[in-house]
């Protein structure tokens, strides 16, 4: 059998050693044709300015991604590396800027807090038993907790000083792209170079024999975890440069991403078998997927599909890989040798030049190809997980279906960092102008004055930006709606009266605005008692549940103000009948579920934005700004409270 295999070997043909070239090396392979193909499909995406971008948006799913590279060679899985990342970068703030501890020290307070939480995550994996899947779960919601407990569930402003780990050197080189590769390096010298990394494949291959060989594998556990939080700290303090403050809900479900980069870059989970440069190219991968998807105005549902197909396909390879017998990536006999290191330098040189000849050929589709006479304009909206942001979209549309404008439309899902990244691609491809409805005012800042020194108009919408000029602000008063809201639910109760609110999404500044506004209201009402805040993060299954908690401890509730509609369509539920009779309820936005829930009289009243206006003006007064024409720069869409009486008459 030995001499079949050997025979077989030896005879393959050319046919054959590229295929198991390929097998050997398939994110390499899947990179380069993703980079053809975008660069064919899109004029936009093989600029320098937009392979930065991709180098930027790679920057802290990659750092994160070579710390749980150790977990996952080591046969573990570590599921909190966003929340610690979050927990890392809020704690540095809050120290630094709230109670006036020396940056440096805030830094190191900041990497102590990721060694501290991968310590735990250690000690209960290696002595407290518990499956890593298990243990790192519980990390993620202590770690996200203590980040919204410390901010208040509020953004914290960055140091200046560690602020500039976002900008670029030489205005051109992006800082993140050089922290990743220093960590990369890092990552690479741990896992080849010292004993911890080959005690992690050991571990990793099999976790019996490295204990029986005398590997102390509790503490190499520990150790493993600790590096693990050390990378998502880095990686949360380069996140929060990149957005000028320490966002509280930042990198929610980078963690999936940081598994994906490493598992799409060979690794496999059942350990044993993993490196840095694959990481890295996993991380590539994502990114380019993103950018590439969001320059050809691919709908966010669907990235989300086609990155979930591609994880699946990396899987598939790696176990077509193994039946086929190729050689594992990474791992304590590969690369051990300078023949293995020359090898992989050559195909990796070999990869490059093949790659910059074929884009090169691909350019001149592009540099031949007449240019569209339709303005593009680029619009970010926060979420389209939610009716009135997804009226913002259909209002924008329509007016620039109406004016034969070109619209590319991106969806944020409530992520800061996501957002920036999308505004960076629009940046880069130089559209005529940009409209923005912020997941966070403070968070898009470093966004628009990136767009803003590029001389192209940035239009905010429903929010404004912080610390940045933006040309026109098309929106409505959250401050005076919540004050609205307030006086409506207070008068209905003739004054005096118990209610209870529902809060939006803890640290976005909608929430915070709203909240003002109740408070601000509810002083004119003294009579009006609060049972509870809570809040149920504008989601409606949310909204149902805290209704129905909230109802065990308060029944005697007489009314309900929600920050949005969706939530108060949750509150309803759970109220069932008393909804509408015993309890009034008003909620906020005017969307159709909203209104027809008004017009049932199950939701007393709802002040509303009318959105499809929103969106609509925000087009129109950014064309205006493209052909530099003179615009506004607030124009207010006035927010009007509907209910029973009037809800026939409202457009939207």
């Amino acid at each position: 059998m030995a001499t079949d295999t050997l025979t077989s070997t030896t005879g393959a043909s050319g046919a054959s050693g590229i295929r198991r070239l390929l097998l050997d090396n398939g994110a390499l392979t899947a990179l380069i044709v993703l980079v053809i193909a975008m660069s064919a499909l899109s004029g936009d995406f093989l600029t320098t300015d937009n392979l930065l971008n991709v180098g930027v948006q790679a920057a802290v799913t990659a750092i994160l991604a070579f710390g749980v590279t150790f977990v996952i060679v080591s046969a573990g899985i570590d599921l909190s590396v966003g929340s610690v990342a979050a927990l890392s970068a809020t704690v540095l703030a809050w120290s630094a800027t709230q109670h006036g501890v020396p940056v440096f020290l805030a830094v190191i307070l900041a990497i102590a807090t990721g060694i501290a939480a991968g310590l735990v995550n250690g000690f209960l994996i290696a002595y407290g038993k518990l499956p890593p899947f298990i243990a790192t779960l519980a990390m993620l919601s202590v770690a996200r907790g203590l980040s919204l407990v410390i901010s208040q569930g509020s953004p914290i402003a960055f140091p200046d000083s560690v602020s500039h780990l976002g900008d670029t050197l030489g205005g051109w080189l992006p800082v993140p792209v050089l922290v990743m590769i220093v960590m990369g390096l890092i990552a690479a010298f741990i896992l080849g170079r010292t004993y911890i990394g080959r005690s992690m494949y050991a571990i990793g291959g099999n976790e019996e024999a490295a204990r029986l060989s005398g590997l102390r594998v509790s503490k190499q556990k520990l150790a493993i975890y600790a590096l693990s939080g050390v990378f998502a700290a880095a990686a949360g303090i380069v996140l929060a440069s990149r957005l000028s403050s320490a966002q509280p809900q930042a990198a929610d479900g980078y963690e999936l991403d940081a598994i994906a980069a490493v598992v799409i870059g060979g690794a496999s989970l059942a350990g044993g078998t993993g490196k840095a440069s694959g990481t890295l190219i996993g991380a590539l991968i994502l990114a380019v997927l993103r950018n590439g998807l969001n320059l050809l105005s691919v709908s966010a549902f669907w990235q989300q599909v086609v990155i979930g197909v591609v994880i699946a396909l990396a899987v598939l390879l790696d176990t077509v890989r193994r039946k086929a017998g190729a050689t594992p990536v990474g791992g304590t006999g590969v690369g051990g040798g300078g023949g293995g290191r020359g090898k992989q330098a050559t195909t990796y040189a070999l990869a490059a030049v093949v790659t910059v000849a074929i884009v090169g050929a691909t350019s001149f589709l592009h540099n031949d190809s007449s240019t569209t006479s339709k303005p593009k304009l680029g619009l970010s909206l926060s979420t389209l997980n939610n009716p009135f942001f997804v009226q913002i979209r259909s209002g924008a549309q329509a007016e620039a279906k109406k004016l034969g404008l070109d619209l590319t439309v991106t969806d944020a899902q409530n992520d800061a960092s996501q957002q920036a990244n999308q505004l960076q691609n629009f940046t880069s491809s130089n559209y005529g102008a940009i409209i923005v409805n912020p997941v966070d005012s403070d968070a898009a800042s470093n966004s628009v004055k990136a767009a803003d020194k590029a001389k192209i108009p940035v239009i905010a919408v429903d929010r404004g930006v912080n610390k940045a000029a933006v040309d026109t602000l098309v929106a409505s008063d959250n401050i005076a709606g919540g004050e609205l809201a307030a006086k409506t639910v207070a008068e209905k109760l003739g004054g005096t009266g118990k209610i209870v609110i529902l809060q939006g999404q803890a640290g976005t500044s909608a929430a915070r605005e709203r909240a003002e506004g109740f408070a601000k209201g509810l002083k004119a009402y003294p009579g009006i008692q609060v049972l509870a805040q809570q809040p149920a993060d504008f989601d409606r299954t949310k909204g149902l549940d805290v209704m129905s908690n909230l109802l065990q401890a308060h029944p005697d509730v007489q009314g309900v103000i929600a920050a949005n509609d969706e939530m108060a369509l949750g509150a309803i539920k759970a109220l069932g009948s008393k909804a509408g009779k015993s309890v009034s309820v008003v909620g906020f936005d005017g969307t159709p579920d909203g209104l027809t829930a008004v017009k049932q009289g199950t939701l007393y009243a709802s002040v509303a934005q009318q959105p499809s206006q929103l969106g609509k003006i925000a087009v129109d007064n950014a064309l205006r700004a493209a052909q530099g024409k003179k615009v506004e720069t607030t124009v207010k869409v006035p927010v009007k409270v509907v209910t029973k009486e009037n809800v026939a008459g409202f457009t939207g």
